[in-house]
């Protein structure tokens, strides 16, 4: 019964209210990425992967049904994209995702094995593709989200993976990209020391 959800990404949409889906495009990641993204991160059974950035929990949910013995987490500044990402993952009945309420900055990144970035900094430099005004966005905010991100994976042990989309910053020395989908921007970085 669940799988129909994840057939299109139209159809996966359709869990969110209308506001929501308008933003789908620009800023939920499409399905085909979710599908190799977690697939990647899976590294292991019961590895623990966040979403940096979780908006409405699309990766997350999509994960968590891709990856069925890993735990998918998502860290989202905004509330009201914490509640819809909970209702889809209540609806789809995936008990294998979380949703964290909170900042990133105060996250602590070791309690996770693998991570999942799509550029949620993005819109602090570039006002046409904000997702709404509850939350400041400044390219201050921008360069100390990233300096944040970039001490955070830095200091994670050899073994770690990250998945990037759409990310253009640097990772830190150590980590080495092992797959890159140049037409898709996604890449697949192991962190090797």
């Amino acid at each position: 019964m669940r799988d129909h959800w994840f057939s299109t990404d139209t159809q996966l949409t359709l869990l969110y209210p209308k506001p929501i889906q308008s933003l789908a495009r620009l800023h939920w990641t499409p399905l085909h990425i979710a599908k190799l993204a977690s697939g990647f991160l899976a590294s292991h059974y019961g590895a623990r992967v966040l979403d940096i950035g979780s908006g409405v929990g699309k990766f997350c949910v999509a994960g968590a049904h891709f990856q069925r013995g890993v735990q998918f987490f998502g860290i989202e500044q905004r509330k009201h994209l914490v509640r819809h990402a909970e209702t889809a993952s209540s609806l789809l009945a995936l008990p294998n995702v979380h949703f964290i309420h909170g900042n990133l900055t105060e996250l602590d990144f070791a309690q996770f094995d693998n991570f999942y970035f799509f550029n949620s900094f993005y819109e602090n430099i570039n006002d046409t593709v904000k997702i709404d005004d509850d939350i400041p966005c400044t390219p201050q905010l921008y360069k100390f989200y990233n300096r944040t991100l970039y001490r955070k994976f830095d200091g994670m042990p050899a073994g770690t993976r990250v998945a990037t989309y759409h990310v253009l910053e640097r990772m830190p020395p150590g980590y080495c990209v092992v797959e890159d989908y140049i037409d898709i921007f996604l890449k697949f970085w192991v962190k090797i020391k």
